[in-house]
């Protein structure tokens, strides 16, 4: 899915470099630059060469940060990032080598080249030179406007929820059902069908498959009072109530929640997966609590659960289910065994025989090795009585009752001890519905700092999806700084300037304008294809940049006047600027409207760049122009005085 999307992000760049050498060499042709066709081509070629390459490593060095993310990020991003890269490679090579070579077979003399623009590029020309002349006469307002909308927009964006990458919609329910501890197994699969009866009653489900316990090869460390709900769905254009999916999930939980005595966990099998694998826990969040004493990490569970159960955005709460375990526990007397003449280890040996059971010795029938297995019969060790008469060997070659020389008693325990980072660990679960997950942790971990006061040797740690998301989140803070600070370096190796650098770099932040609308319009959070987006838009943003400077700094250096040349480069670039924009467009838009399965992934990353490309291009085509006015007239009053 991400090389695919790879693929289909850079389709429409990979026309770019081409589409600026074919602009460059009909303007060559039409003005019939030198003596033949090949010198106006060679000409063309010399003209753009230099940001057609730099631009195009631009965009690949903007992505390498990508390919540094590892973990679960890693494995899914990298891919995009690397097939992008060898697509943009390709794609310098082509505008190179090819499209010059394509143009001196196909484009058979100047003539051929004198048409006129196609009426769309009239009509453009039409609107834009006018607001273009406006622009020029009015830099300072124009450059005001734009550093008021990027202020706009970085405060849009410090309010914008945030999460790891959006749900992926799988049209299944997958429903985890944990039961109490000391559940038989009798009395689940009773529930697990009580439930998959709840849902068979609806019409828009098509199947349901149900299981209960661990599986016999005990691949998932699931305890045994754990069932499962998968729950296969029509499409949902066929459901007949006119409902979607969250409706339908909310139905579900309503009436399902009625059955006591179970938690219930709403999610889809494969984020079901992806969530274990995040954090060992099958919810979106998890808060996990380590200390040494179980009773007290049961106490300080149920009381987070407790404080932060009407946090909004929270459903399916609920703490682990691993106590409520009747056990029978035999302590030994130390002072008794030893005036008996009694080893505690050897009465616990005894106990393990007695109750376990201990293979002492083996018997072959035919081929087949078979353990003998010796332990008390049932009737002696199925209660706490009966093992209290359980009879001890004691030093002097007498017998004595066990309960005389050990304590016995039933009590509730764990059913399982879970450790984690080498300590004992409970757990507070829960998924996020109709809210972004940085706010509502940011909401939790308020809520229990204020609330909660934690003993010596105690402490808790948030586990979840947003884990995967600050650790990619605080690799791009690093990286990308520095791929910017490398880009930069770049621009000014091939404009040989950091007056022209800067202003093509300025193209970053004023990028970052229409991605944040994007995000808004679609009703997306900042996630980690969110943020892929905005890398990939601060590429193709530089490129427009790119050439319309380089067009300007060429035709300064023929004489032109400070007005002529900004007119003249604006009408040429034109075009090229337009076409690149569009057909990087048509190769996103498809991505932006998708409905299907995965869609989900990609519509933030297509978002942030469909909407920041359209404002990038209109700033390059005006902010650009009015930036290179401002900057060039305080250079010539510069010189003057």
């Amino acid at each position: 899915l991400m090389s695919l999307g790879g693929i289909a992000i850079a389709i429409g760049m990979l026309c770019d470099g081409s589409i600026v050498m074919m602009e460059s060499i009909l303007s060559a042709l039409k003005r019939g630059k030198g003596s033949s066709r090949f010198e106006s081509i060679a000409s063309a070629i010399k003209e753009v060469a230099n940001p057609i390459v730099f631009s195009g490593i631009i965009v690949i060095i903007v992505f390498t940060p990508l390919l540094t993310l590892d973990n679960y990020e890693g494995k899914m991003f990298s891919p995009m990032a690397f097939t992008i890269s060898s697509a943009m490679l390709g794609s310098i090579l082509v505008a190179l080598f090819i499209i010059p070579s394509l143009s001196m077979i196909f484009l058979k003399s100047k003539n051929d080249e004198k048409e006129a623009d196609t009426w769309i590029m009239k009509k453009m020309r039409a609107v834009y030179t006018p607001m273009r002349r406006w622009t020029i006469n009015h830099s300072k307002v124009v450059l005001g406007i734009a550093i008021t909308c990027l202020v706009l927009s970085l405060v849009t964006v410090a309010n914008l929820g945030t999460e790891f990458v959006p749900t992926l919609e799988e049209g299944s329910i997958f429903v985890g059902v944990n039961m109490s501890p000391s559940i038989s197994l009798e009395r689940s699969i009773e529930i697990v069908k009580k439930l998959s009866n709840i849902a068979k009653k609806y019409p828009e489900v098509k199947e349901v498959i149900s299981r209960c316990g661990r599986p016999e090869a005990g691949s998932h460390p699931h305890p045994v009072n754990y069932g499962e709900v998968q729950i296969e769905l029509d499409p949902e254009k066929t459901f007949v109530k006119g409902w979607n999916k969250q409706e339908l999930v909310s139905k579900l939980r309503e009436e399902m929640g009625k059955i006591p005595g179970i938690n219930l966990n709403f999610t889809q099998p494969i984020q079901n997966s992806f969530d274990e694998l995040v954090s060992g826990i099958k919810t979106q969040l998890a808060i996990k609590v380590y200390g040494p004493d179980l009773n007290k990490l049961q106490q300080i569970a149920e009381e987070i659960r407790h404080k932060i159960e009407k946090i909004k955005g929270l459903t399916d709460l609920s703490t682990e289910q691993s106590f409520g375990q009747p056990q029978i526990q035999i302590v030994a007397d130390r002072k008794a065994c030893a005036r008996n003449g009694i080893s505690v280890n050897d009465l616990l040996e005894m106990v393990e025989l007695a109750i376990g059971g201990e293979n002492i010795s083996t018997v072959f029938i035919n081929n087949r090795k078979f353990g003998i297995n010796m332990r008390y019969q049932e009737r002696f060790r199925n209660d706490p009585e009966a093992i209290g008469n359980m009879l001890i060997s004691t030093g002097n070659q007498n017998m004595i009752q066990l309960k005389q020389v050990a304590k016995i008693e039933q009590v509730i325990g764990p059913m399982q001890i879970n450790r984690e980072n080498n300590q004992r660990r409970w757990v507070v679960q829960g998924n996020i519905k109709d809210r972004d997950l940085g706010n509502t942790l940011a909401d939790i971990k308020r809520t229990i700092a204020e609330n909660i006061k934690l003993p010596v040797g105690y402490s808790i740690e948030y586990g979840g999806q947003f884990e995967s998301q600050q650790r990619a989140m605080l690799k791009l803070y690093i990286i990308v700084p520095v791929a910017i600070a490398l880009v930069f370096i770049l621009l000014c190796l091939s404009f040989g300037s950091i007056k022209s650098a800067l202003i093509i770099f300025m193209m970053v932040p004023l990028s970052m304008i229409g991605g944040v609308i994007g995000l808004v319009v679609m009703k997306q959070y900042l996630s980690v294809p969110a943020s892929i987006g905005f890398i990939a838009l601060f590429g193709m943003a530089m490129l427009d940049g790119m050439v319309m400077v380089s067009c300007f700094n060429s035709l300064k250096e023929k004489g032109l006047s400070l007005v002529e040349t900004i007119n003249t480069g604006c009408e040429d670039r034109l075009p090229a600027v337009l076409m690149t924009t569009v057909t990087t467009l048509l190769g996103l838009i498809p991505l932006l409207v998708s409905t299907g399965i995965g869609s989900e992934v990609q519509r933030p990353l297509a978002s942030v760049v469909v909407f920041g490309l359209m404002s990038s291009t209109t700033l390059s085509l005006f902010v650009i122009p009015a930036l290179y006015n401002l900057v060039e007239q305080h250079l010539e009053k510069s010189k003057e005085s």
